[in-house]
């Protein structure tokens, strides 16, 4: 090992030593925010445990005691009801899969060169969409014209793009993505490239849209749970057994549990008997469990970079 290598070792070394005395001391001030935030944590987690909870509580404890922490009995019907669907609930997953996959990437290609296109103070069209983009987030033209223009002119009822296009581009993201790229990907990158010869396509796709993974990551995020929890507009356009998500589906069975309870022409003996058989209320919160079950296993993976990407590009320097 060199003199110069000793030496660049040793003041590492003592770097290290410095950040470690530094992590290391803790004012009053950061133990009575860690206590703040564990409350505000427990405060929040506390309903979704009693949802995990009841979902594997027995029907009749509920009925008896209510929802709570620790029932006297526990059973797995609110999921057997729910997993009774077994065929068309793993097509619905895979259609709900699919919409999230597919639409979150086709929606992030798009907002990413449209926010290129704003973040560009060359481009003279730079003005008009930028009040473009606004447009939408000031004005709507109501459901039922979209649905019109969907079913009548477009021909498109029953289409599995209907679950994607018309929530793949949101004016929020876009300006998301124009100021990450404003604030956080180096204007000399993008001037040495065009003094190298490449076009603005060359440049988004090699120098500026690798640069911005922290931010499509978080924006992604977003949209991806949009697409996982959209239901309305499965139920305004999509009338397939094959084609219908995963929330849709859900709907249905607990439509068809309530419905089948409260018929009026089943016998009042009948009724009182199922009371206790059909898993209403377990299987209503089973129905929860199963669509929100995979978006918090995903959600660990993806923080880091949720965080980053809206906060990187918020301060300058």
């Amino acid at each position: 090992m060199t003199r110069e290598e000793r030496i660049q070792r040793k003041k590492e070394q003592e770097l290290e030593m410095m950040m470690s005395g530094v992590r290391s001391k803790k004012t009053v001030g950061q133990y009575i925010l860690a206590v703040c935030l564990i409350v505000y944590t427990t405060i929040v987690a506390l309903p979704i445990v009693l949802v995990f909870i009841s979902a594997f509580a027995d029907e009749k404890t509920l009925a008896v005691e209510g929802f709570s922490y620790t029932p006297s009995k526990f059973s797995m019907s609110g999921f057997n009801a729910v997993l009774r669907y077994g065929k068309q609930l793993a097509t619905s997953y895979g259609v709900t899969i699919l919409i999230t996959v597919c639409g979150t990437l086709i929606g992030l290609m798009a907002m990413s060169m449209f926010a290129y296109a704003l973040s560009r103070k060359e481009f003279r069209l730079r003005g008009f969409l930028s009040i473009y983009a606004m447009i939408p987030m000031l004005f709507n033209g109501g459901q039922l014209s979209g649905y019109i223009i969907f079913t009548s002119n477009y021909h498109m009822k029953d289409s599995l793009w209907l679950l994607m296009l018309p929530i793949c581009v949101t004016t929020m993201n876009i300006i998301i993505l124009r100021t990450y790229i404003q604030t956080s990907v180096p204007e000399e990158l993008m001037d040495s490239a065009r003094i190298d010869g490449a076009g603005e396509y060359r440049t988004f796709f090699q120098i500026t849209l690798p640069l911005m993974k922290p931010s499509m990551a978080a924006v992604g995020f977003m949209m991806a749970t949009t697409f996982w929890n959209d239901w309305q507009n499965a139920m305004l356009y999509i009338t397939s057994q094959e084609k219908k998500p995963l929330q849709l589906l859900l709907i249905n069975i607990q439509k068809s549990i309530e419905t089948l309870l409260n018929a009026k022409n089943i016998p009042s003996s009948a009724l009182a008997a199922m009371q206790g058989s059909i898993p209403q209320y377990s299987a209503t919160m089973a129905t929860v469990v199963m669509v929100i079950g995979p978006i918090m296993i995903l959600y660990p993976f993806f923080q880091k970079y949720f965080a980053k990407g809206l906060t990187m590009g918020s301060v300058k320097g």
